[in-house]
């Protein structure tokens, strides 16, 4: 057994690195962390190629002394705590004492600080190791850059991902200091473009039209309530107006910003009768507390956090949101986000019907090896002529399917009618089926959209009135570089000022009055890095995941020619029994599971 011995420093901080600093966005969070606990009032982040290349996060707060520039360097090193005790006061962001020498141990690490009075310091560390200290002239504040991230750990290198993924995260990171903090000013630039810059705010209101946009801030409610010990405070979305993704619920606790399933899971159980499944609230909100109740010690970088009592927390958020959309009101008019109720004006063209599957495509389609083992198939007889009458229509119908694959002799399927709107009912010779009719539709239409987006040929209608979207500054910078891709896929936006587009044209498949929240979704899959067009074939299969939810618009009611049409297409596809999210299209009861639940 080898001898135990102690890590030497730059070993030790470099191994702290991988706990703290696990990307560039986590570089960017501390050092904007230190800034603010430092008094700044002005803020500027720059970096370039996803952080990797380089990071320079410059303020004008208090600064430092050459002794304490030198002192911040060295690990457990903090202003903010004396003994444990104090973690139950913690007032400011950061106070582990990690952050700067770790960063300073895996990367080429430049710190420029100088007080209000006295002369300014620079210090250079290339991977640990001090290159120099000297005098520096600079304005009071902060200047520090970061180049090279990881080039002293290629093992850490290897994990990052790609530029427009880390990229997001960092512009996720900014923009939730910026709205913790309204009242400094914040500049964001990515590889020499402004992506935004937010003077100083009076209100949260402000700074959430200054980064979001003033179409989203007119959509959201404001919350205020206290209880002893708590107070919540912040905007969320009308009813109505929501997203694809969790992109957008924003929780901070004590100004801090945190990712807290106590929070998020009160949010959306808040907005269970308002927002349809699979749609998530836009929210804004702030959570004040005694710091004794609550944890955030318990993560390295302070991501997460531990309420001493989640069911008393989970309560309070719940109740105050509740009161929060009560306040508005289920008869007043809902928000310009809110598209999935909005009637579409005269003149505005239709999407096209889902159209009936050919008998030629489908007998360009090679027979299932079950189906034809099963049926022994050779060939596939003609349809019967069109049919004028209803009972003819369902003939023709049966008579699809059984040209298509056999399906109908194969499973035996007979309508029997539909319960509770969604689900179809079928007899079948092993027992009964049950159809999911949406599961059944999403499948269909991924599978004709991830088709279309492979070949290229997606028709797209223009619309009579070109329809106006204001997005945030991070929002428009993602869409610029994409619309050439946008539109290969039928979506055509132009811009129209600053922040300012206009939804010119749409897929035929995609009704007119769901084209801003189909592109306001598509954006929230871009900030995730799920959909990079250099990827091509994840980015089509991701589009045509959230295409085909759009699409779907089951009538009310089902009779047994849209039945029997609905299990032709479904059939059709490669994989019929799962809707593009995992779930089944439909599940049989069998004649044995029947008797046993009867006992028979």
């Amino acid at each position: 057994m080898p001898s135990i011995r102690i890590l030497s420093d730059r070993v030790a901080n470099q191994i702290a690195a991988g706990e703290v600093i696990e990307r560039p966005a986590a570089v960017v969070k501390e050092l904007v962390e230190n800034s603010l606990d430092a008094g700044a009032t002005r803020i500027e982040v720059e970096f370039r190629h996803g952080g990797r290349s380089y990071i320079r996060v410059e303020d004008n707060g208090s600064g430092m002394t050459k002794d304490d520039a030198l002192l911040s360097l060295e690990r457990h090193a903090t202003s903010k705590l004396v003994e444990t005790a104090d973690l139950d006061r913690i007032g400011t962001f950061g106070f582990r004492g990690e952050a700067v020498p770790s960063i300073a141990s895996v990367s080429h690490f430049e710190l420029q600080t100088r007080p209000a009075t006295g002369p300014g310091t620079e210090v250079v560390i290339n991977g640990g190791k001090l290159v120099h200290v000297r005098e520096a002239g600079l304005a009071p504040g902060t200047r520090t850059t970061v180049s090279h991230l990881f080039n002293s750990v290629p093992a850490r290198r290897k994990f990052l991902k790609s530029d427009t993924t880390e990229s997001a995260h960092i512009i996720q990171t900014v923009r939730l200091y910026a709205l913790a903090c309204p009242a400094t000013a914040f500049t964001l630039v990515e590889d020499g473009r402004v992506l935004f810059q937010s003077p100083a705010c009076t209100t949260l209101a402000d700074r959430v039209a200054e980064i979001f946009g003033r179409q989203l801030a007119a959509d959201l409610l404001p919350v205020e309530m206290a209880e002893t010990g708590l107070k919540l405070s912040g905007l969320i979305g009308k009813p109505g107006v929501s997203r694809a993704t969790r992109h957008e619920m924003l929780m901070f606790v004590n100004r801090r910003p945190v990712d807290s399933r106590t929070l998020n899971y009160a949010l959306i159980e808040s907005y269970a009768t308002s927002l349809a499944k699979g749609r998530y609230p836009v929210a804004v909100l702030f959570l004040d507390l005694d710091p004794a109740a609550v944890d955030v010690n318990v993560h390295p970088a302070k991501r997460e956090v531990r309420f001493r009592s989640e069911g008393t927390v989970r309560g309070f958020v719940i109740r105050a949101v509740l009161q929060a959309l009560r306040e508005f009101g289920p008869g007043r008019e809902q928000g310009a986000g809110s598209r999935e109720a909005a009637e579409v004006m005269p003149g505005d063209p239709r999407p096209a019907p889902l159209e009936p599957i050919s008998v030629p495509s489908a007998m360009s389609q090679p027979f299932r090896p079950f189906i034809r083992a099963s049926l022994g198939i050779e060939h596939v007889p003609k349809p019967p002529a069109a049919a004028s009458t209803p009972a003819a229509a369902i003939e023709n119908q049966k008579s699809k399917i059984e040209n298509h694959a056999g399906a109908t002799r194969l499973l035996g399927w007979r309508f029997l009618g539909s319960a509770h709107g969604d689900y179809a009912l079928f007899e079948a010779p092993g027992g009964v089926v049950v159809l999911d009719r949406r599961a059944a539709h999403e499948r269909v239409w991924f599978e004709r959209l991830q088709d279309q987006f492979a070949r290229g040929a997606v028709a797209s209608q223009r619309l009579l009135f070109a329809q106006p979207v204001e997005l945030d500054a991070i929002a428009s910078a993602l869409l610029l570089d994409r619309l050439a891709f946008l539109q290969a896929h039928g979506l055509e936006v132009g811009e129209f000022g600053r922040n300012f587009f206009r939804i010119e044209a749409v897929p035929v498949w995609l009704d007119p009055a769901d084209a801003e929240m189909f592109l306001r979704d598509i954006i929230g899959l871009m900030r995730e890095g799920r959909l990079d067009e250099k990827k091509a074939g994840l980015a089509n299969e991701e589009l045509a995941r959230l295409a085909a939810a759009k699409a779907v618009r089951l009538p009310s009611s089902l009779n047994e020619a849209e039945a029997l049409a609905l299990v032709a297409q479904l059939f059709a596809c490669n994989q019929p029994h799962t809707s593009p999210a995992g779930r089944p299209t439909h599940f049989e009861l069998g004649k044995a599971e029947l008797a046993r639940r009867f006992q028979r």
